[in-house]
């Protein structure tokens, strides 16, 4: 069996025995020679998982992927510099999205910052804005002899308690608030000595999760409104499966006073929902927006994808807002009345045992306007030729059950929208941000995470933006990718302002003409192609039947019909 190695300085010991003492057992490492000593450490710890990706922002994005499906922290480390900066974007969304990470910085010793030193950058607090805590640890000097002075041995038990509470306040902040904290950790040399033996025993600090009483009074006066209300509204934005049980799911379908609308990435499901948002809502008039608007809005989950949603409901406000969440409310629509910091499940086994049903057509209302939606929108998509929407429906009708579904943005979750999905797929995307910088780096993390096979629909830009994120040796054998690749940035087609000129497609479609081919052969991924409907159905299930190694289907579509049928789609439902 092999021998442990620890690092010999003890600041990198304290490091990986708190993260170990807290459970924080994933590590994604980027190389480089100032983060030696807490890579020696936690790689040479047997129970820890530590993987190596070189491009420090697919290192964050496959990070964020982990952290995303086992719901506890995961520790990125990196060496001094810039090499800190790539990881801001993984940063944000993860802020945004209540993701927990830990940054571990290797820094220099505060007075080499700023004298000209090499590979120095001022880190300290640089994520200051999107970040749950940050931490600045002292540096220690490890001395070659035993140090007899009084005073330079108190000073080094002062710094060692410092950075024991720093540590144990950072992880606990991204334990207890689902967030991103981040530990800069300068170091002197050398960095490379190593010891048989920890040197130090630091303490535990204990988490302390904050308790939300919802009072009696408040709920009494939330039911009357409740019992009182004809038309509630339950809008569900991202969520992770299994967050909001079946029971409750269950209890909202019997109310005819209540109407549950959720997105792709609520995954959330019930044939009394409306679950596509946009079709329902795209081409109603003045009147009809008014029979819609709830009396009660009841909002759980994150980020809403929906544009029309959220400005429909700032100009036809509810009388009430409630949002569900323990950690915070976000005012979208301007009319937040309560924030209630609890989860879902508990909001509702309080709440709702002196709830009662109100007799309302509001619910039989709106599903029969769903249920001719859906007709339409059947009847629309057999008739459209091969573009995106078409491509879409092919590929949702092609995966297997039981599939992650990981999105990119921006075009492809928004499509996704007008699609009722499989009850089996579990399906996510960065809405935190909304960013396209690392869909494919998250997906492939997520995948490694869950065990799950697992499908990422991307689209052009978004892939190649992130095709570093294919550089990764962790990439499980029965990962999917399917692009749709409309040569360029095919949501500006659709937006104001659209034009057909070279600046046009230069500086906002940034059409390219490139394909993934080589990259899948420099990258041990089997490629396919489609130009068809027929090619595009035929490789969807010739993916799907090798899990062998990784497959790569990219669905080229017609740049300049694009915007057209997806624009006529919505004029359909007049």
């Amino acid at each position: 069996m092999k021998k442990r190695l620890y690092s010999k300085i003890p600041l990198a010991q304290t490091i990986v025995a708190l993260c170990e003492a807290k459970g924080i057992y994933h590590i994604v490492i980027s190389p480089g020679s100032r983060n030696a000593p807490l890579t020696i450490g936690f790689s040479e710890h047997p129970e820890m998982k530590c993987y190596s990706i070189v491009d420090e922002r697919c290192a964050a994005f496959f990070a964020l992927g982990i952290a995303q499906q086992i719901q506890k922290p995961v520790i990125l480390l990196c060496t001094s510099g810039s090499a800190l900066l790539n990881y801001y974007p993984a940063i944000s969304e993860a802020f945004y999205s209540d993701i927990p990470l830990v940054v571990l910085s290797a820094d220099r010793p505060i007075e080499r910052i700023d004298i000209g030193d090499g590979q120095t950058i001022r880190q300290k607090n640089v994520f200051e804005n999107h970040i749950t805590y940050s931490a600045n640890l002292y540096s220690e000097v490890v001395a070659e002899t035993t140090i007899d002075d009084v005073k330079i041995r108190q000073k080094q038990h002062e710094a060692q308690k410092h950075n024991e509470r720093e540590i144990n306040i950072a992880l606990n902040a991204a334990l207890e608030k689902n967030g991103p904290v981040h530990i800069n950790v300068p170091f002197y040399e050398p960095l490379y000595d190593k010891l048989d033996q920890p040197t130090v025993i630091p303490k535990n600090i204990p988490l302390e999760y904050s308790y939300y009483k919802f009072s009696d009074d408040l709920q009494s006066e939330m039911l009357r409104e409740w019992n009182n209300a004809e038309r509630k509204m339950i809008l569900i934005g991202v969520n992770s499966p299994g967050t909001v049980d079946q029971k409750w799911v269950e209890y909202f379908a019997e109310d005819p006073s209540v109407l549950v609308l959720t997105e792709t990435t609520s995954n959330i499901h019930h044939d009394s929902h409306v679950n596509c948002i946009d079709q329902l809502i795209s081409t109603l008039n003045p009147g009809e927006f008014e029979m819609l608007q709830p009396d009660v809005l009841l909002t759980i989950g994150g980020m809403v994808v929906s544009k029309r949603i959220k400005g429909f409901l700032r100009q036809y406000q509810p009388k009430s807002h409630w949002h569900i969440d323990s950690k915070k409310a976000y005012d979208t629509y301007f009319c937040l009345t309560e924030h209630i910091k609890l989860q879902p499940n508990q909001f509702f086994s309080s709440f709702l045992q002196n709830a009662e049903f109100v007799k309302s057509t509001y619910k039989a209302d709106w599903i029969s306007v769903r249920n001719q939606r859906r007709k339409d929108h059947d009847t629309y998509l057999s008739q459209i030729p091969f573009t995106d929407l078409k491509v879409f429906e092919s590929i949702f009708n092609g995966i297997p059950d039981q599939q992650m579904i990981q999105l990119s943005n921006s075009s492809t979750v928004r499509y996704a929208q007008l699609f009722s999905l499989k009850s089996s797929f579990k399906v996510f995307c960065n809405r935190g941000t909304s960013g396209i910088d690392g869909c494919t780096s998250t997906s492939i993390g997520a995948a490694l995470a869950s065990g799950i096979p697992t499908t990422l629909i991307t689209g052009d830009l978004s892939f190649f933006y992130d095709s570093n994120g294919l550089w990764n040796e962790y990439i499980p054998s029965n990962f999917k990718i399917i692009i749709i690749n409309n040569d360029g940035g095919g949501i500006f087609r659709i937006l104001p302002g659209k034009e057909e000129s070279d600046n046009f497609a230069k500086y906002f479609e940034t059409t390219h003409g490139l394909t993934a081919l080589h990259l899948c052969k420099m990258n041990g991924f089997e490629y396919h192609a489609a130009n068809t409907l027929e090619e595009t159905v035929e490789e969807i299930k010739n993916i799907y039947s090798n899990d062998s190694l990784p497959q790569l289907l990219e669905v080229f579509t017609p740049r300049k019909q694009n915007d057209s049928t997806l624009i006529d789609y919505f004029k359909h439902f007049n």
